[in-house]
């Protein structure tokens, strides 16, 4: 079990305000590509490729649930779905908004919190992603079963997240925050790591069926990203549904 992991009623109640700040904190700078969002950026396409291909987004309603400057977001509203982008920091949202006006892309930005959707929405979206966001909340099961109840039967899933491991310690903190600099010191916490395992029991719990997962990798030298089933050591991708009723 996760040890950061804790049982919350309070739909607000599940959130990690040091984590909020950390976010508020990048400001404009979401869509900088060569700023401290760089890496969001660099896997963004990878993340649309695969959830497209395996979810068809064209004409789909998704909910994207911590979506922070809306970079996944408007992706998706790019390729035709109706897109709504959840999240809790003003900032990001602020940030979403701004670029959205040049770009007119389909994207209703609301701040709320997954459970708050999930109670005033619940079966209404075709598509729910929750990418690089369960790992900076207390209660990430809580998350999972919030996804789980937004989605129609039927309806896909998408997770992402790192694994809990020595090498993901290495690799996405010391390497990622403090040897390469691609993101900026403390943005993750080794204890909120979530290993796949664990991640497949909560969406199980909920009635979600586990398609499939995949590694999403980082050579240095290269610099490149790509997406590697075989390797789900450090990042991870997880494809689940809701069976049809």
């Amino acid at each position: 079990m996760n040890p950061a992991q804790h049982t919350s009623k309070d739909p607000r109640g599940n959130v990690d305000q040091s984590e909020i700040a950390k976010f508020d904190a990048l400001g404009s700078s979401w869509w900088d590509r060569d700023g401290d969002s760089k890496p969001l950026h660099d896997i963004n396409p990878l993340r649309l490729d695969f959830i497209d291909s395996r979810a068809g987004l064209a004409g789909k309603q998704v909910i994207d649930v911590g979506c922070g400057g809306g970079i996944l977001s408007e992706a998706m509203a790019h390729r035709g779905a109706k897109v709504t982008g959840i999240d809790m920091g003003e900032a990001p949202l602020a940030a979403a908004r701004l670029h959205q006006e040049g770009t007119g892309a389909n994207v209703a930005y609301r701040q709320a919190s997954a459970e708050e959707m999930a109670e005033a929405h619940a079966g209404e979206f075709d598509v729910v992603t929750c990418l690089e966001m369960l790992e900076h909340v207390p209660d990430p099961a809580a998350i999972v079963r919030a996804c789980t109840t937004l989605v129609k039967p039927g309806g896909h899933v998408f997770f992402s997240t790192i694994n809990r491991n020595p090498k993901a310690y290495a690799f996405a903190i010391l390497g990622a925050e403090y040897f390469l600099g691609l993101l900026p010191k403390g943005t993750h916490e080794y204890r909120k790591f979530i290993r796949p395992s664990e991640l497949s029991t909560w969406c199980r719990a909920t009635g979600l069926r586990v398609r499939e997962q995949t590694g999403l990798t980082y050579n240095p030298v290269t610099r490149h990203y790509r997406l590697n089933a075989r390797d789900v050591t450090v990042n991870y991708m997880m494809h689940c549904s809701l069976e049809a009723l």
